[in-house]
């Protein structure tokens, strides 16, 4: 079979494949080991991740909260030290309906004995609050 310029087409379909798919420009070996570099850097940097956050040396939590007025909100804070001799300071937040900060507290937590220290007090809102929650606490120097 002839087209009209006078050149064979081939009729093995296996030819007519390569000519239309050309091999790709990367090798496939070196396409294989970039993939599994990526993969062997994303699984060390999420172990990494994972050990760096799991332990933190202050934690803390708001066991309870009662809305008092309009414009306050009473809680209860524990904290808790890997060192109880360093101090702490954890922020504890105050949310109206809508999910707006309406007050904010630094709450300092003074060098002690115990692992685990209860902490009692007062915020003062702007408006109603909602809810209070404990944003984050760290350990000072």
């Amino acid at each position: 079979m002839s087209d009209m310029s006078g050149t064979q087409l081939a009729d093995d379909p296996g030819v007519r494949l390569a000519r239309r798919y050309p091999p790709p420009r990367t090798p496939r070996k070196v396409t294989i080991g970039l993939i599994a570099l990526g993969a062997t850097l994303a699984l060390a940097m999420v172990i990494w991740l994972g050990v760096d956050n799991a332990s933190k040396p202050v934690e803390g939590r708001i066991n309870t909260w009662t809305i008092t007025s309009n414009t306050s909100a009473e809680f209860t804070l524990t904290v808790d030290r890997v060192d109880p001799a360093r101090p702490a300071m954890c922020r504890v937040i105050a949310q109206a309906d809508n999910f707006e900060r309406v007050g904010e507290l630094a709450v300092q937590v003074p060098p002690g004995d115990d692992r685990l220290t209860e902490v009692a007090d007062q915020l003062k809102t702007f408006r109603r609050a909602t809810s209070v929650s404990l944003d984050r606490c760290e350990a000072l120097q």
